[in-house]
C-alpha cells in the first residue's frame, strides 16, 4: 500500500509559500548561547506603565468579550483624531478605519479584498519579507521592483511605469522602511501618486514605523491629496512607536467601500481585535511622551551602530527613520547569507541576509538597533573581529 505524507494534502499555495529568511536565522540563534541579536525587529522598551494599566484596568472591568467587527468605535475615533492632528488627514471613524490584530492581519485583510487571482502588485525591494507573501496568498502577483542605495533607497518612480501591464491593480509602498532605515521624500511619493491616479490604481501604504524618524519628517501617503485618498489604503499600529508588538493591535483607513470589504473577511476570519489591545491602543493614543523618549533613545544607538559599521569597512546608508541599518558587506568578499551564517557561527551576533527582503536587499545585511546601546556596542567589537579575519 503507498504512502502518503501530509505534505501530499498540501494545498500548492501552502506547500510553496517560502519559509521566512529571518525565521530561518532566529532558529538558530535559539539553539546558541552569548548571541547578540541584531536581528530582530522589535524595541526592546517594555510597553509604557499607562498603557499596560489600561489593559489591566479593561480586563479587571470585565472587558473581555467581543467588539463590533471593525473595532471599538472610540479606538476608531482616536486613530482618526490621531491622524488628523499629526497629518490633517481626515477619516470616518465609523465607515473609514479598521482595527485589526497587527498590520500583518491588516495587509492580509487588504490585499485579499483587493486581489482577484493574477492581479498583479508592484512592490519595491528590499521590503518586509511579509509582503510578497501575502500578495501570493490572496492569489495576486508579487513584481518586484529594486530600490539603490546611491539613490537612498527611494522608489524610482520611472521603475513603477516600467512594471505596469494590464494586470497591476496595486502599487505597494513601505515607508519608514524595514529593512533599510529609508524615508520617502514628498516629491517621489507626489509622483507615485501621480502614477497612481493616471492608472487608475490603488496604493497600499504600510506606515507602521511613521513616529520613528530622525531629523527628517514624515509624509503620510493620503495626506497628499483628496484625489489619491480615495484610492489608498493606509495601514498602521502600535507595535513599533509604542512598544506593543505583543499586544498584536493595528488598523488599515481607506474610503469606505474598500473598508467594507476588509470587514467582511475580517468578521470570518478574526471577528475582531482583541478588546483589552484595543482599550490599551485607546490610552496609547492620549500622549505620545514615551513615544518620543524611545525616539530619542533609539536615535543615539542609531548613530552608534551606523559609525562602528562604516568604521568596520562595511559601507552604510544613513536610516532615516524606523530602527534599522542596512550595511552593504562587499568588504567582507562574501555574499550575505554566508556573511550573516559566518558571523552567527565565529562570533555570536545575529544579522539578516538582505536577501531575505527581496533581490534588492541582495549584498547587503539587516542589523537592528532595537537593542540596548550596550549590546551594540559589544557586537561591533565582535564584528570588528570578524572583519578583521575576513576584511
Amino acid at each position: 500500500m503507498q504512502t502518503t505524507t501530509v505534505k501530499n494534502h498540501l494545498s500548492q499555495r501552502a506547500a510553496n509559500l517560502k519559509p521566512s529568511g529571518i525565521r530561518k536565522f532566529f532558529d538558530i540563534v535559539a539553539t546558541m548561547k552569548d548571541v547578540i541579536s541584531l536581528g530582530i525587529g522589535e524595541p526592546d522598551f517594555t510597553t509604557p506603565k499607562p498603557i499596560l494599566e489600561a489593559g489591566i484596568r479593561s480586563l479587571q472591568a470585565g472587558e473581555t468579550h467581543y467588539t463590533s467587527n471593525a473595532g471599538k468605535l472610540e479606538l476608531r475615533q482616536a486613530v482618526a483624531a490621531n491622524l488628523k492632528n499629526l497629518y490633517g488627514v481626515s477619516y470616518d471613524a465609523a465607515t473609514e478605519i479598521i482595527a485589526t490584530v497587527g498590520v500583518s492581519e491588516a495587509l492580509y485583510l487588504t490585499f485579499t479584498a483587493l486581489l482577484d487571482p493574477g492581479d498583479e502588485v508592484i512592490i519595491p525591494t528590499p521590503c518586509f519579507v511579509s509582503y510578497q507573501a501575502e500578495v501570493y496568498l490572496a492569489g495576486g502577483v508579487p513584481v518586484e521592483i529594486a530600490t539603490r542605495m546611491e539613490n537612498n533607497f527611494q522608489v524610482d518612480p520611472a521603475d513603477i511605469r516600467k512594471a505596469i501591464t494590464p494586470r497591476t491593480k496595486v502599487i505597494f509602498i513601505g515607508y519608514p522602511s524595514n529593512p533599510t532605515g529609508a524615508v520617502a521624500e514628498r516629491e517621489t511619493l507626489l509622483e507615485i501618486a501621480k502614477i497612481a491616479i493616471e492608472n487608475d490604481l490603488i496604493v497600499v501604504s504600510d506606515e507602521i514605523y511613521d513616529r520613528l524618524v530622525y531629523g527628517f519628517k514624515h509624509v503620510c501617503f493620503p495626506s497628499l491629496g483628496e484625489d489619491i485618498k480615495q484610492r489608498t489604503v493606509l495601514l498602521g499600529g502600535f507595535s513599533k512607536s509604542h512598544a506593543m508588538t505583543g499586544w498584536r493591535i493595528g488598523y488599515a483607513a481607506a474610503p469606505a467601500e474598500i473598508i467594507a470589504g476588509l470587514v467582511r473577511i475580517h468578521q470570518y476570519t478574526i471577528m475582531s481585535a482583541p478588546t483589552t489591545a484595543q482599550d490599551a491602543a485607546i490610552e496609547a493614543l492620549k500622549g505620545d511622551s514615551y513615544v518620543l523618549e524611545m525616539v530619542a533613545e533609539y536615535d543615539r544607538r542609531r548613530h552608534l551602530i551606523v559609525n562602528g559599521l562604516n568604521q568596520l569597512g562595511l559601507k552604510t546608508f544613513e536610516p532615516r527613520g524606523a530602527f534599522y541599518a542596512f550595511p552593504n558587506i562587499a568588504a567582507s568578499g562574501m555574499d550575505d547569507e554566508t556573511f550573516a551564517e559566518k558571523l552567527l557561527a565565529e562570533e555570536h551576533v545575529a544579522v539578516v541576509p538582505g536577501s531575505a527582503f527581496g533581490a534588492g536587499g541582495a549584498g547587503f545585511v539587516r542589523c537592528s538597533y532595537a537593542t540596548s546601546y550596550e549590546k551594540i556596542e559589544e557586537a561591533l567589537r565582535r564584528m570588528e573581529k570578524f572583519m578583521e579575519r575576513h576584511g
